[in-house]
């Protein structure tokens, strides 16, 4: 008997899968995932290398003596980079404007008046219209008081801002009903007896006045010259339950471009410079016209320019390559708006400003997996070799996938990039590369959602989203309502929650479901939809896809929930057969197990075995099931006397994964055919 261990080194993951050879059957035993360590293609991937092989060494119940020969692909150094590029911004001096949208804001309605202290209550003329500030030393219910106090006296108090958050206990204490904004954090820089105007909404709606340019051009007696020059605090304002706007004779809300630099496609015969502030759009088909990319340049001094610098400043290092040799041959640009804090305000406001994602991609051929294999075999022991090109192992696993044949393509989609692979009717393979896949999706989720936590993103990208209605009640985005066996913790009520398949986190965002919804799906559809078609675009034209039979998504982020229909809709218009298939991460790595070709197809159901070609009755089929959790030494199934096309029931427990059949023709003969399922 014979242990082979075959090892897939990826940008994101590395996976290992061990199989066992005896006389006449061959099987599946174990697989393990780790994390990639370091730049894929280079010996940084020993450490992750290691920890996935102990994973499914681990799960087979082997060690590593037990293996002859481990087989690892070859894997090309590929960097796939993102950058965020905010292409505006909202600067504003003297303090002139508030655009804040606290949780509890008080009362609701529109008022302007002159601003003044709490403290100078006694001071204000009764005959104008004021706007009260309160600072933090004041305590709601001595700030009630006061406010109460005033209105005896006859002083007309319009609203109120208040440092702390306490608006509705101060609302529920006076005895007018006014509009009051809370939770300004800076409340010192706002100037006294300047005019100002406080609106607050309803529940579940928006300011419609303070956003509107001719409703502050109405309140504040504006010019038409003005009223232009306003209308950056008006788009800061939008969609805010509540607002503040102050007029000073020196403040000024001003919004400009950033000069967020340039890139330059230098291809076979031509030259094309774009503007990356002239959105994701013009960027990539300004790529498109230029045609083969032979290099790409990012303005120096520019974010792009460094992240452009940096990619080959790292590849360089790990190849023995000078900077200079080193060239980017595919972007992937997604226009994306990200939360940057209001320069100048005074209640740190953010405002969603327009922003381009970037991904670049460099693929060297300069590769270093032999160095991979020696250093595995120093650590290991054992005899490593390098075999399979990794566009083909995709394509060969996909064929073992029930339905498909050729003319096939395969689509890979990965962390950094997405890789597609395509075979023809004579055996031909050709394949290509673009930049961006479930990392630059991730980024754009973060950025919209304004999260800065990358592993939140990952997990809403990765799991549907729910409401917590009530602790033991949760909704679901698609509207289904499930009760729960365990009452949730109190934290979770009301909130979105992503229910992972063993715990349950948070969002701790003030979107609603719905939006983040849409934002998730929008970030997958700009990155994921557009690249399975620009990546066969490179392979041929889109009049001949077409003439493709099966389209087959694998890959780590082929795992993602909503991808399969995604793709099934962009491929439908082709009329070309496109999904996901079952043990998508393995498509690669099976195929580094060395099988005899076979000329009889069988599928696994779950517990059953099902022959897809006619086999003569007498035929004898050996299921080998084994349960990567359990113990080595599950029973082969054995069924005689079968003949197809028919389904044959496995005897063993329906939990149990089927991943190899062998089929013989002849009992007492001797010609032996495997079949690997994986």
């Amino acid at each position: 008997m014979t242990y082979l261990a075959g090892i897939d080194i990826g940008n994101a993951t590395t996976e290992t899968a061990i199989a066992y050879f005896s006389e006449d059957k061959c099987s599946f035993c174990g697989s393990g995932i780790a994390k990639t360590t370091g730049l894929k293609g280079t010996i940084d991937n020993i450490p992750g290398v290691i920890s996935s092989l102990n994973y499914a060494l681990k799960s087979a119940n082997l060690s590593i003596m037990d293996l002859q020969e481990i087989k690892i692909n070859n894997a090309a150094p590929v960097i796939g980079d993102v950058a965020m590029e905010t292409i505006s911004e909202t600067i504003i001096t003297e303090s002139s404007m508030i655009g804040h949208n606290p949780e509890t804001p008080g009362g609701e309605g529109l008022c302007t008046g002159l601003t003044v202290r709490l403290e100078e209550i006694c001071q204000m003329d009764s005959a104008k219209d004021y706007i009260v500030i309160i600072s933090s030393q004041w305590d709601f219910e001595e700030a009630a008081r006061a406010i109460n106090s005033g209105v005896e006296k006859g002083f007309r108090i319009k609203g109120v801002i208040v440092q702390k958050d306490d608006a509705v206990l101060i609302h529920n204490r006076i005895s007018i009903k006014i509009p009051i904004v809370d939770e300004v954090k800076y409340i010192a820089r706002i100037p006294m007896g300047v005019a100002c105007a406080v609106e607050v909404s309803k529940p579940g709606y928006s300011i419609s006045t303070l956003s509107n340019p001719f409703g502050l051009a109405t309140i504040f007696q504006l010019s038409a010259t003005e009223t232009q020059k306003i209308t950056p605090t008006a788009k800061i304002l939008s969609g805010k339950r509540s607002a503040v706007v102050l007029r000073t004779p020196q403040g000024t809300v001003t919004g400009r471009k950033i000069p967020a630099g340039s890139i330059e496609f230098v291809g076979l015969d031509k030259k094309k410079v774009v503007a990356v502030d002239a959105g994701a759009t013009r960027i990539m088909d300004t790529q498109k016209k230029v045609g083969q990319i032979k290099d790409i340049n990012g303005e120096q001094g520019t974010n792009i320019g460094e992240m452009f610098s940096r990619i080959r400043q790292v590849l360089a290092s790990l190849t023995d390559q000078s900077h200079d040799e080193i060239r980017l041959r595919d972007i992937m640009a997604a226009d994306t708006l990200i939360h940057r804090q209001v320069e100048g305000g005074i209640a740190e406001e953010f405002l969603a400003e327009n922003a381009v994602g970037i991904a670049a991609l460099v693929k060297t051929q300069n590769l270093q997996m032999q160095k991979v294999a020696n250093e595995l075999e120093k650590e290991t022991g054992l005899k490593v070799s390098i075999d399979g090109v990794e566009a083909e192992m995709a394509l060969k696993g996909a064929l073992t996938t029930p339905g498909v044949s050729k003319s096939l393509a395969v689509i890979d989609i990965g962390a950094g990039s997405t890789d597609a692979a395509f075979i023809d009717c004579g055996g031909t393979v050709k394949s290509a590369h673009v930049a961006g896949a479930g990392d630059l999706v991730t980024m754009l989720i973060d950025s919209e959602l304004g999260l800065n936590d990358r592993n939140l993103s990952e997990d809403i990208k990765k799991y549907p989203l729910s409401k917590v209605e009530s602790l033991s009640q949760i909704r679901h985005e698609d509207g289904t309502v499930q009760f729960l066996d365990e009452a949730l913790d109190s934290c979770f009520l009301g909130h979105n929650i992503v229910m992972k398949p063993k715990t349950i986190i948070m969002v701790p965002s003030d979107a609603s479901l719905e939006k983040i919804r849409m934002i998730r799906r929008n970030a997958k559809k700009k990155i994921f939809k557009v690249n399975a078609l620009r990546v066969l675009d490179k392979i041929f034209s889109k009049k001949s896809i077409k003439n493709l039979e099966c389209v087959v998504i694998v890959g780590g982020s082929a795992l993602d929930f909503e991808i399969s229909n995604m793709l099934t809709e962009v491929f439908m218009k082709y009329e070309v057969v496109a999904g996901q298939v079952e043990t998508t991460r393995r498509r690669v790595v099976v195929r580094l197990i060395p099988v005899h070709p076979t000329d009889v197809r069988c599928h696994g159901l779950g517990p059953e075995i099902e022959l897809l070609e006619h086999v003569e009755s007498g035929t004898r089929v050996v299921g080998i099931q084994i349960d990567r959790d359990a113990e080595r030494g599950i029973p082969d199934v054995v069924v005689r006397g079968v003949a197809a096309p028919a389904r044959i029931r496995v005897t063993e427990e329906a939990d149990r994964f089927l991943l190899g059949v062998v089929v013989h023709r002849d009992p007492r003969a001797p010609r032996r055919v495997r079949r690997i399922v994986p």
